[in-house]
């Protein structure tokens, strides 16, 4: 293989496909303008459009933290414990939805 043939990635490129994975899920979180609203206009008008957003953007993350997790980058620093541990889990459940942005201050106000 000839070396213009290969690529020398960084740490930081892929800590800052993470972030950027990290801010898309979390703009899908609050129902704001995503990448997807472009690829799929139509869907706006259809009630599952926010689930497959969700879902389209948590399925980004999860991928770019398999490849962090195969560098060995740490990548849990960049989450709250509660955020990495749901990653770490890879299911995206209603307490994913519900509580990631939980802090311990809204855990005390809780029930």
């Amino acid at each position: 293989m000839e070396n213009g043939n290969q690529v020398n990635l960084s740490a930081d490129f892929f800590l800052n496909k993470l972030e950027e994975s990290k801010v898309h899920f979390e703009r899908a979180l609050d129902c704001k303008h995503t990448e997807f609203d472009d690829l799929y206009p139509y869907m706006i008008e259809h009630p599952q459009f926010f689930w497959y957003k969700r879902y389209v953007a948590w399925s980004e993350l999860l991928t770019v933290v398999k490849l962090c997790e195969e560098l060995d980058l740490p990548w849990t620093e960049r989450f709250a414990t509660h955020q990495a541990e749901y990653v770490s889990n890879r299911v995206m459940s209603s307490k994913v939805l519900d509580f990631w942005y939980e802090t311990n201050d809204t855990r005390e106000h809780v029930g």
